[in-house]
């Protein structure tokens, strides 16, 4: 089995009130049934109210992220046989979720 980091920029739900609450709900429930087939590892979204630090290779720690690093949005990782059962379950996600997600492998 393989991990499978399953993820979208907020930027990408551009949802009215009605259709994120509904995303909630969706959204909840295929990671219920995740949970259900033993496939789900950890999920949440980034608290975009927090600012990110950075603490470099010296030990220094300061506000801020790597040039170019943008992470916001939500994650979910998956352990699972392929790729194709990856993108099967990314399929769900932005389904119940309204937006597209992007799908990668963990090493």
């Amino acid at each position: 089995m393989t991990y499978y980091l399953i993820s979208f920029p907020s930027e990408a739900m551009v949802l009215s009130d009605d259709e994120f609450a509904r995303a909630v709900v969706d959204s909840n429930a295929v990671s219920q049934e995740a949970m259900d087939a033993g496939v789900w590892m950890f999920g949440g979204g980034v608290d975009e109210s927090v600012e990110p630090v950075l603490v470099s290779g010296d030990g220094t720690v300061r506000v801020g992220t790597h040039p170019g690093s943008h992470l916001t949005g939500g994650l979910t990782v998956l352990d699972l046989p392929d790729r194709a059962a990856a993108e099967d379950w990314a399929r769900k996600i932005a389904v119940a979720c309204g937006c597209d997600q992007e799908v990668r492998e963990l090493m």
